[in-house]
């Protein structure tokens, strides 16, 4: 390699498709890049937010990523949490250097609904439970205590993963999903839906349709046609499972946590109506309430983006700029400098959940992550800068600030091991619960 060819101009922060697929952008037009992640493997969400038994879907992301990462031009530093709560923040990667720097740390910030009780025990998020069956430490040797009512509230396809893995449970009976608005506002897919329809109560749905058609009747919805892909899939399954029962409930906002000796009881819920808006269908509140017993809640309501990298908020997201100086097809993936500022911040971008949290999966994070190099390549054309930081000094930096960073080729020490366990397992795919013991089988704790 050259002097340059051992230098990166952009860093990214994040190693999900997102910020990935930016890389492999930038790579490919001779950018080269420093990809931070806080992770030790690579992959955010397409690693450990798919469920495990879509093999075939995971198998082929981790090919495309490890090309990725053994492409010219891409340095990966796992392990290595940016942030001002760590030794490395935004403002020191520019200070170390960076031409520009793209966020693309996906949505790692937890939303909640603020009800009373949601710090009692058995209530969890659904990004815990995702986070656990896939292995992420720590959460992959964390035991939760799921009982035998459950809740789950929402129904996006995050939803039908949860509820999946719940039946895979023993102790599980009951799983009851709500929905805060109707049958046509539902976000799962018709795919993700076949694995668990076999368990949903059908006489039960066929009442809760019933009950809800004058409510969707009154805004000129038909409770048929929204029904239909339910129904389509439901009746297609040969063989039902008894146990446990899945009910779905629509028009319901939980509005209370009730709790005895610290534990779930039971959620208060409040009846809603629909109507009609110009931003859609919206759900309001009728003052009715009703109780439903419960030793168990996940909420399963999407995600927040993470405060702790210290860029400007507005509201519950980062603050957008509304003028973009380098826009792609009309998109900003530039930062205002202040909340209400005119001025965009310099060299700065985000991507992905970053930008948009929740929104979509692996092929809207890729173009959101490609469109993204993009405006950097244009910005730093425009810019003029050719600002760079070598390997070796940044390595030095990372170790001086404490980080047990992880790269490319350690990363490969650990596949194999990981294969290994596996193959003496005669499992599909084996995992380690820690960073401690990745860390030691790459040879990078004493």
């Amino acid at each position: 390699m050259t002097s340059d060819e051992k230098a990166a101009r952009v860093a990214i922060v994040g190693a999900g498709p997102a910020g990935l697929f930016a890389a492999k952008e930038l790579a490919e037009k001779g950018i080269n890049v420093a990809l931070f992640n806080r992770d030790i493997k690579p992959g955010g969400l397409a690693e450990y937010g798919i469920y495990p038994e879509k093999t075939r879907l995971k198998e082929g992301l981790r090919n495309q990523f490890h090309e990725i990462l053994n492409a010219p031009g891409i340095f990966y530093f796992g392990n290595t949490f940016i942030g001002e709560k760590f030794p490395v923040d935004l403002v020191d990667l520019k200070k170390l250097g960076f031409s520009a720097i793209l966020v693309a740390a996906g949505a790692q910030g937890t939303k909640w609904l603020g009800l009373d009780g949601e710090d009692s025990q058995g209530v969890f998020h659904a990004k815990e439970l995702v986070y656990h069956y896939n292995h992420l430490p720590p959460y992959g040797s964390r035991e939760f205590a799921i009982g035998k009512k459950v809740i789950v509230v929402g129904v996006g396809n995050v939803m039908t993963d949860i509820v999946r893995y719940l039946v895979s449970l023993p102790q599980v009976e009951m799983i009851t999903t709500i929905a805060r608005r109707g049958l046509a506002e539902v976000k799962f897919d018709k795919k993700e839906l076949e694995p668990i329809i076999s368990l949903l109560d059908w006489a039960d749905f066929q009442s809760e349709v019933e009950r809800i058609s004058p409510l969707m009747h009154a805004i000129d919805q038909s409770p048929d046609e929204y029904g239909a892909m339910i129904t389509e899939v439901y009746t297609s399954v040969t063989e039902k499972q008894i146990r446990p029962k899945w009910r779905l409930h629509f028009l319901y906002s939980p509005v209370k946590i009730i709790s005895s000796e610290s534990r779930v009881s039971a959620v208060q819920l409040e009846e809603n109506a629909l109507e009609s808006s110009p931003a859609g269908i919206r759900a309001k509140g009728t003052a009715k309430s009703v109780l439903l017993p419960a030793d168990t809640v996940i909420f399963s309501i999407g995600d927040q983006i993470d405060r702790d990298l210290g860029l400007p908020m507005k509201e519950h997201t980062f603050a957008l700029s509304k003028h973009p100086c380098f826009p792609v097809n009309g998109t900003s993936f530039e930062l205002q400098a202040g909340t209400n500022s005119a001025v965009n911040l310099e060299g700065i971008f985000v991507c992905g959940w970053s930008r948009n949290a929740s929104a979509g999966m692996v092929g809207m994070a890729r173009k959101d992550g490609v469109n993204a190099a993009r405006a950097i390549q244009v910005y730093l054309s425009d810019h003029g800068g050719t600002e760079t930081v070598m390997i070796d000094q940044l390595q030095a930096s990372l170790t001086r600030a404490g980080y047990v960073y992880v790269t490319t080729e350690a990363l490969l020490k650990l596949e194999t091991a990981e294969k290994d366990q596996a193959r003496n397992l005669n499992l599909v795919e084996y995992k380690f619960d820690s960073n401690e013991e990745m860390l030691r089988i790459m040879d990078l704790l004493g």
